[in-house]
């Protein structure tokens, strides 16, 4: 079966946390990468927040260009994305104050086992995707103007490679659902890291590129423009933003995944890196 044009997309919808007491009637609401959900990283960061605030935060988990796209229609109240091109021109146009990166983990090439394509190992992911495009051989993307997805892009832009044909599988998909894709049908793919580590146990790929500078991975969290979310939203939403860079937060963010997976899913950027970010 083809799945060229679309495979099943899941932006998925999470509600978390508390009932509400005090801040206001309606939710908190957080437009984020899929990654972060299906590393299980959110399950472990939003309570300290819900509980402190007594509020719930209602998690839209999307590709990033989704995420970007809730807060310039005015549908999210904070955003948690890695994307930084498209970020920075959401902040140049007014949709969001200064977009603030506070942890990193990087991307990474998995394929299948028989390596049809004879890319394990290189040292340049363009290059890595060149070899694919040429050899004609499965890759599974996920066609989902992802933060993820631009990654790609940009490392297909490098390769000066146009991917299309039968052997490009365009998913429409988040994360796992693609790596799912590229293992039932012995495809290559880019993936974060976090993710990957969290479905690596279930699936037959393995890591086939890595360590390029290019694949390194960053997440930022922006404050929606008050200029299109209640006074009370933006000041929430603003302590949200805070938070992700208190020293309790930052503690769950540098140790989760250490005893699953030996190694964190995801690491910190030092504090001042935030402040040097421009609006």
């Amino acid at each position: 079966m083809r799945l060229n044009g679309g495979c099943i997309a899941l932006a998925s919808l999470l509600l978390l946390g508390t009932p509400l007491r005090g801040l206001a009637a309606e939710a908190l609401t957080l437009a984020t990468t899929t990654s972060v959900q299906d590393s299980g990283l959110l399950g472990v960061l939003l309570p300290p927040f819900e509980k402190q605030n007594e509020v719930t935060v209602k998690v839209l988990a999307v590709g990033s260009g989704q995420a970007l796209e809730l807060g310039r229609r005015g549908d999210a109240d904070v955003l948690l994305v890695h994307s930084p091109d498209e970020e920075a021109i959401f902040v140049k146009k007014g949709h969001g104050l200064a977009r603030r990166p506070f942890m990193y983990n990087d991307f990474l090439i998995v394929g299948p086992n028989s390596d049809p394509a004879h890319i394990r190992g290189l040292p340049s992911a363009a290059s890595a995707l060149g070899a694919i495009a040429k050899a004609q051989a499965s890759f599974a993307s996920r066609g989902d103007e992802s933060g993820t997805h631009a990654r790609e892009k940009q490392l297909w832009r490098r390769a000066e490679v146009q991917p299309a044909g039968d052997w490009y599988l365009s998913c429409g998909a988040g994360m796992a659902a693609t790596l799912r894709v590229a293992d039932e049908k012995l495809a290559y793919a880019l993936a974060d890291r976090s993710t990957w580590l969290a479905w690596k146990s279930k699936l037959a790929l393995q890591p086939m590129v890595e360590g390029d500078p290019v694949l390194l991975n960053t997440y930022s969290v922006i404050v929606a423009s008050p200029s299109v979310r209640p006074a009370a939203k933006s000041r929430l939403a603003q302590r949200f933003a805070d938070y992700v860079f208190s020293d309790e937060a930052r503690a769950i963010i540098s140790r989760y995944g250490k005893d699953k997976y030996g190694r964190p899913l995801f690491h910190l950027l030092p504090k001042e890196k935030a402040a040097t970010t421009a609006r």
